[in-house]
């Protein structure tokens, strides 16, 4: 299993920071998803998360953002190498910025990473186009997060 820690980040209105992962052709489909990714041998999920968040981003956390969501996904190959992933979710909430991490547009697109976008959870629902979200139905923990805060215990999220 691919172990990724992953940022809910929200700004002022409620809106959420997501990454466009547009996979290689003819591999698959484009993706919606928190920024963040794997965590490396020896490394903490809050590290890795601080780690993503600047490489990608360029967002730097003080303090250690709770812990809300874990998705588990077990399919042979569902990430290359890997029998499926673990995604565990904190949430960020800050000032809207612009996102540009440390990472060069070369870089970012060997992560796959097309572009960035703030999103409503209204906007996640409404969706008609031929890209997912990840997790699928975005929205629906996204708005029970925002309407009820932190959960008193970690959410476990389908695919």
């Amino acid at each position: 299993m691919r172990h990724s820690a992953r940022a809910i980040v929200l700004d002022e209105d409620d809106r959420i920071l997501l990454c466009r992962f547009t996979p290689p052709q003819p591999a698959g489909t484009v993706v919606w998803a928190a920024p963040g990714g794997g965590v490396e041998r020896g490394e903490s999920a809050l590290a890795a998360l601080r780690r993503e968040l600047l490489e990608e981003v360029d967002l730097v956390i003080g303090a250690d953002p709770p812990h809300v969501w874990r998705q588990r996904v077990v399919a042979a190959d569902h990430a290359p190498g890997y029998d499926g992933v673990v995604n565990d979710y904190f949430v960020v909430r800050t000032q809207r910025f612009r996102p540009r991490g440390t990472l060069s547009d070369v870089e970012l697109a060997d992560e796959n990473i097309s572009r960035f976008r703030w999103w409503s959870p209204q906007e996640i629902a409404a969706y008609g186009g031929p890209d997912l979200f990840s997790p699928r139905d975005l929205a629906t923990p996204l708005v029970a997060l925002i309407d009820h805060g932190v959960p008193a215990h970690v959410v476990e999220l389908g695919l």
